[in-house]
C-alpha cells in the first residue's frame, strides 16, 4: 500500500487573509467556511489541496518546503504577484532554467519558474534536475535522497 499526497498545509498568522492571497495567485477560490484560524482553497481535483492553518508562533527560519508555480506569462506574472502582496527575493538562472523566488505576505517563500505550458515544460524538467544534482550528497543516489 502506498500513500498519496492529499494536500499541502501552510502555517500562517492569519489563515483567511493568506488564503485570499494564494487564491488570487493561483486563480482559485477560497472554500466556504474560511476564518482566521483555518482556510483552504477550493480544490479543482487536478492539484493537491492547499490549506492554511493559524499557528501562534511567527515564522523564524526559511521554509524547507515551498511551492513552485509555473506560468506561460513568466515575464508579466511577477508584477501581478507583487500587486497581490508578494515580495521579490531573487532571480536565478542555472543553464536553461530560470526562476524568481518570492515571499508571500507572511514571508513564506515560493518560486515562479519559466514554462511554455502547465505540464512537462523543458524549464521545469531542467530545474528539477539542476536542483536534485545541486542538493545530492557525493556518492548518494536519488533513491537514497528520497528516504
Amino acid at each position: 500500500m502506498s500513500n498519496t499526497v492529499y494536500g499541502l498545509s501552510v502555517d500562517a498568522a492569519h489563515a483567511e487573509k493568506l488564503a485570499h492571497f494564494w487564491a488570487e495567485a493561483l486563480g482559485q477560490d477560497v472554500a466556504p467556511g474560511a476564518n482566521p484560524p483555518f482556510a483552504t482553497l477550493a480544490s479543482d481535483g487536478a492539484t493537491p489541496r492547499l490549506s492554511l492553518h493559524q499557528v501562534p508562533e511567527p515564522q523564524s527560519v526559511k521554509n524547507r518546503l515551498h511551492l513552485d508555480l509555473i506560468s506561460p506569462l513568466f515575464e508579466a506574472e511577477p508584477q501581478r504577484l507583487i500587486v497581490l502582496g508578494a515580495s521579490r527575493i531573487r532571480d536565478v538562472t542555472q543553464g536553461f532554467a530560470r526562476w524568481t523566488t518570492f515571499a508571500d505576505p507572511e514571508g513564506n517563500e515560493f518560486d515562479l519558474i519559466t514554462g511554455r505550458d502547465m505540464k512537462g515544460s523543458q524549464g521545469v524538467c531542467t530545474r528539477v534536475r539542476a536542483n536534485a544534482s545541486a542538493t545530492r550528497s557525493p556518492g548518494s543516489t536519488e533513491a537514497q535522497e528520497l528516504k
